[in-house]
């Protein structure tokens, strides 16, 4: 059966794209940020996992706000990244992992999740980046599957489902016939809102207790409404439910690997945690 190694959750906003296009890292606004990714990067070397299932958010550049899908997974034998208009480079494909994919998805429905089975997919900068922040160098040497969650377009779901959908899908990695070995991955927030008259809004001691409640207490934060949640971390602060279902999948006990917290990087919190199963 396969072996989840662990989760890394973290950050994706657009300008770290622009500041590693343009060699930014080691400036003091990017410094602090980029720094963090050092430990993440060298656990990664000594594991070596060979797959990657990514809890992400799409931007418009797969899904649109006519065609929302609550919960959908990819079942491409490749993702291709295209201009979303942040001037990022675009990066090469990324190699789909289609057996476990469909194993995933066979699973997901048998556990009563309506999902959104894609057998295309675009990827935009909430996979590319975080794959680019953990290996820098060269290709991407992992498989992924990708596991879209509506944060965009309301109703969306609520934290104590995303758990849920993390959790299903941390079994059936389990279940999956293969040697492969799987890191999951969630990317999104932490606090922030980009818009309206709370612009600008970060909330660090909430963002700081859901961190240290990654750890040993990982359904705390299912205990908030959406609602309460976009009220505590703003509107763009509830892509804090890729971490949740990420932690989901993981299931048991858990080793704190690595953490970093950075504000602001554009206007929003950005977090990092790696944890390792144990």
């Amino acid at each position: 059966m396969a072996n989840i190694l662990g989760g890394i959750t973290t950050s994706h906003v657009p300008a770290i794209g622009g500041a590693i296009a343009k060699g930014l890292q080691q400036q003091p606004y990017w410094k602090p940020f980029f720094d963090g990714y050092g430990p993440v990067q060298q656990w990664l070397g000594e594991v070596k996992p060979d797959v990657a299932v990514i809890f992400y958010n799409d931007h418009g550049l797969n899904f649109f706000l006519d065609k929302m899908p609550t919960f959908a997974v990819g079942a491409a034998p490749e993702y291709r990244n295209a201009d979303e208009g942040w001037g990022i480079p675009t990066l090469p494909p990324f190699r789909g992992e289609l057996d476990l994919s469909w194993h995933l998805i066979e699973h997901l429905v048998a556990r009563d999740f309506d999902i959104t089975t894609c057998q295309e997919m675009l990827v935009d900068h909430a996979i590319t980046l975080p794959l680019k922040l953990f290996w820098p160098e060269g290709t991407c040497p992992v498989t992924i599957v990708p596991v879209c969650i509506n944060t965009v377009q309301h109703p969306l779901p609520s934290a104590r489902r995303c758990y849920a959908l993390g959790q299903a899908v941390g079994e059936a990695i389990r279940s999956w016939d293969s040697d492969r070995r799987v890191v999951v991955v969630g990317t999104g927030g932490l606090s922030h809102q980009l818009d309206g008259p709370r612009a600008g809004f970060i909330n660090k001691p909430f963002d700081l207790k859901f961190m240290d409640s990654m750890v040993n207490e990982p359904e705390w934060a299912t205990q908030f409404s959406v609602h309460e949640l976009v009220e505590k971390t703003g509107t763009q602060g509830i892509e804090l439910l890729m971490w949740i279902a990420a932690r989901g999948a993981l299931s048991g006990p858990v080793r704190k690997v690595h953490s970093n917290y950075h504000i602001p990087i554009s206007n929003t919190a950005a977090g990092l945690l790696a944890l390792e199963a144990v």
